[in-house]
Formats: structure tokens, sequence, C-alpha cells
């Protein structure tokens, strides 16, 4: 969908934000509407699996393609997939006894980026993963270093030059000895409001990059002030949690109020005195808001709500925000299970009081989850509150399975984050409506690089190609010069 929606120029057609408004209504035949639109987006968007026949054929296809109509003047981006590579992903690995690293395909698919890079020979490429590739081993050799081999010589020896966006870093290649830590982007650095680390990787051809000054080399810029939760999506509608059974808001009301019931009789003991009468405030204005209050469980009018803090920075208030919609879509609660609240809502009363997410051992007793294992030090943080007055953790893919990592801080809603709350922390524009069930949204949501921070890392390589333009220009003056002298 969001193929299609960048085929307008002007942005998404009238007929898009009415489908947002009236989506019960069913969804409009694009096709019929706007077919060449629909050819392109479809033409640019084909589904196919990195490293199968069908998609090394349509590689070598599109490859001819563009060097037929752009030569080199290109730019490559991407990202071989990461479940092999994060930290989480060999974790699961390890505890499976079949598992066996160096028959796992998924580790070498980093040399299909490589194989684009070598036939389409860019002026840059962008590699983008998880922090985890800095680190895993195969046969007990890091992983990164034949990575990054393999990419400085796709095209030949020493055809590409490797640099680092950190701003902090200096600007030294890999070959001349960058450090490896140095290739890691912190999201919360650059506008973002969500702690993000990634690893990108700047391939600029050997050739270009010695024709290029210093300020033209790639480098993000330090934000003077972090984007926190609350001034993204602090000021959105008030939305209560779905029950997973028998939901309506009566039965809402009930569960919660008993929550906070369960919660003043269960308050740990070593909370302080003073911390003891703050936390309890904050279950009485719970109390009080679910008693008189009337909590949707979705609201997407955004015409009649302050959507953002004074506070969010303009730039990214205009980033994401968009006049026409009538609606803020995705944005839907999940059902929970009334069990859960009475952790969401302790949790939620307990960052408020703490500006802290509480850890398994800050449970109480009769609030903690009935597992065996609660206490052994592998599910600290379990249920993790996402802090109103700091960036949120990183977004994973994980949401889409539990949302127990990512509770609203808003002790008065008592809930996990919705699609559209996800995609605000990840810097999607209201208007990127995510398609499929909730689950797909999430792992949309979850898969992504920050458009914010890509638009900021676009801007940055966009120098490189303006650099290379007017060098030609220039050039190519010269030679009229020359020719008329003649």
């Amino acid at each position: 969908m969001r193929a299609f929606v960048r085929k307008f120029s002007s942005g998404p057609p009238d007929e898009y934000y009415k489908y947002i408004a009236e989506s019960e209504l069913g969804e409009p035949d694009w096709e019929s509407l706007f077919p060449q639109n629909w050819k392109d987006a479809t033409d640019e968007t084909p589904c196919v699996e990195i490293g199968s026949d069908t998609a090394s054929k349509l590689i070598r296809e599109r490859i001819r393609s563009i060097r037929a109509e752009f030569g080199d003047h290109t730019v490559l981006i991407g990202g071989p997939p990461c479940q092999a590579y994060s930290v989480v992903g060999r974790s699961r690995n390890a505890g499976n006894p079949e598992y066996d690293i160096t028959n796992d395909h998924r580790l070498s698919l980093y040399r299909e980026f490589a194989n684009v890079l070598k036939t389409l020979r860019p002026m840059v490429a962008v590699l983008e993963n998880v922090r985890g590739l800095l680190s895993i081993r195969v046969n007990g050799n890091l992983l990164f270093e034949d990575v990054m081999d393999c990419l400085q010589n796709a095209s030949g020896e020493n055809q590409y030059e490797l640099f680092s966006l950190a701003p902090y870093a200096d600007k030294r290649s890999w070959r001349n000895g960058i450090p490896v830590r140095d290739f890691i982007v912190r999201s919360e650095e650059h506008g973002v409001p969500q702690k993000r680390h990634r690893v990108f990787v700047i391939c600029i051809r050997s050739d270009i990059a010695r024709s290029l000054p210093n300020q033209f080399f790639p480098k993000l810029e330090l934000h003077s002030k972090q984007v926190t939760l609350n001034e993204v999506i602090g000021m959105m509608p008030s939305l209560r949690s779905k029950l997973s059974k028998r939901d309506d808001d009566r039965a809402w009301k009930n569960v919660v109020q008993r929550a906070i019931r369960l919660v003043r009789m269960n308050i740990p003991q070593s909370i302080s005195s003073n911390d003891e009468r703050a936390f309890k405030r904050n279950l009485s204005l719970v109390m009080k808001s679910t008693k008189y209050s009337s909590f949707p469980t979705a609201f997407g009018d955004v015409r009649n709500s302050r959507s953002f803090s004074e506070t969010c920075p303009s730039n990214l208030r205009d980033w994401i925000s968009d006049e026409k919609l009538p609606l803020i879509p995705n944005n839907e609660t999940r059902g929970h299970m009334a069990e859960d609240l009475n952790r969401y809502l302790f949790a939620a009363a307990f960052a408020r009081t703490f500006a802290k997410s509480p850890r398994a051992e800050d449970f109480p007793k009769d609030i903690a989850p009935n597992h065996a294992n609660w206490l052994s030090g592998k599910f600290v943080d379990r249920f993790r509150v996402q802090v109103a007055d700091h960036p949120s953790t990183t977004i994973t893919s994980h949401i889409s399975k539990d949302g127990n990592y990512f509770i609203h801080p808003d002790p008065c809603q008592c809930r996990t984050l919705t699609v559209r709350e996800a995609a605000r922390l990840q810097t999607f524009p209201d208007n990127y409506l995510f398609m499929g069930g909730r689950t797909n949204q999430y792992s949309q949501v979850g898969n992504a690089v920050p458009p914010y921070l890509a638009w900021q890392i676009a801007e940055q390589v966009s120098k490189i190609f303006d650099f290379r333009d007017q060098s030609r220009k220039r050039a190519n003056k010269k030679q009229e010069n020359r020719s008329k002298l003649q």
C-alpha cells in the first residue's frame, strides 16, 4: 500500500483518506481507480525470497534496467534478515540442541547484498542490521569481519571504502582501523523517541571516496535534546484495554477497580512512607478516572484531540502528522486477561512514582505471575512499562506476539501499546496505513528502520550525489570554455 501512495507526487489521493475514515465499507479497487499508479507500485514491490532462483533472476533483470537508465549514479540500501544475528535469536538457537550455526544459511545472506553491490556498482550503498552482527562468531571468528571484507572487495580488491554514520566516530574507514563499536547508530541521539541501536555501514565506491572533501562524508548530527515517549504519544486520546473475555465498559471498570484494591493491599514493603503516599495518590487518580470517565477501545478523531505535546520538536511533529487525516488509523487496543491488568496497573503506577519500570523482585507476590522461574533472573523485566519522560525501549517485532514488554505509561488506561502508538515511536507518519491482521501490523512496525532516521541518513548520502553532480557540471563547463577558445 505504501508503495502505491508514494506514486502520487502531491501526496495520497482523496480516496485514500476517505478509505481511512470509512474502512468498514471495504477497500476500494485501487487498480481500477488508478491503474498506472497501481501497476507502478506492484512492479516496485515483488514478494520474493532472498537467495532463491526467482529472486536472483529478478535482481539481475532489475540491475540491467537500472544501469541502462542511470549508469553508476545509484545508491543501494538494504540489510540481510537479522534473526540469526540478533541476541534474542541466538539465545533461542542456543536452547535448541539440533541447531548448528555452521548450517544456518541465513548467516551468509549478506553475500546476496554483496552480489548486488558487485553487479550494480552503485556510488553508495547502505547496509543496516542489528547490533548483534558485531559480536556473532562462526567457528570462533567474528562474522562482522567477513561481512566487511565481502563489502569492501565486492567489485574487486578495495573497490569500496567503508564508513560509519556515528557523529562521534572519526572519519577513518574500516581499512584504516575504525572501531567496530562506531558502526552503531543510536536512534535516540537523532530525534527518534526510541532507544534503538543498529549497525549501519556506508559503502562508498573508492573512486568517489577519494574525490570527496571531508564535509561530504556522511555523518549524522547529534540532536541537542532527546525526544520522550510522552511528547509523541502522551497527548493521544485515552483508550481502555479490551478484556479477552466478556468485554464491555462495565466489566472493564469492575476489573480495574478490583485491581486497584489488590494493589493497595500489596504495596511492596521496600517502598518508603513518602513514596507509598505518592504511589497511593496515583492509584486514587486511577480510581477516580475509571469511576467517572468512559474510555473507548478505539479512538481515532485527530481533529478533536491535541495529539502531540507542546514540547515535541516541530520538525518531528510535522514529519508524523497529517492535517488531512480524518482519523488516526491502526489505533485500537488489544484484549488482555484480567490478571494481566493487575500487573499493568501496578507496573504503570510504579513507573509513574519512581520514573522507572519495576523489575521482577518489585512485584508483590499476589500480583506477580505464578511462574516457577519468575525470580530466576531470566524475567527481570517481563512486564515492562515504557517510561513517559524517556525515549521508549526498542520496538521489536516481538510486540506482535507479546505486548507485556510495551505497557502504556498511563495507569488509568491499563493496557499495552496500540499499533499506532508503536508506529509513532518508530516515527512512521500517521498517514502510513498498516494492512493485514493486527499481528502482522505490529510485525511491520517492529521490523522497520525508523523512517525519520532513514530520512536523515538519506539527506547525508544525497550530499555525495550533489557533490558529484556539481563536479561534473564544473568539468563540463571547463570543457565548453576550452572548446570556445579553440
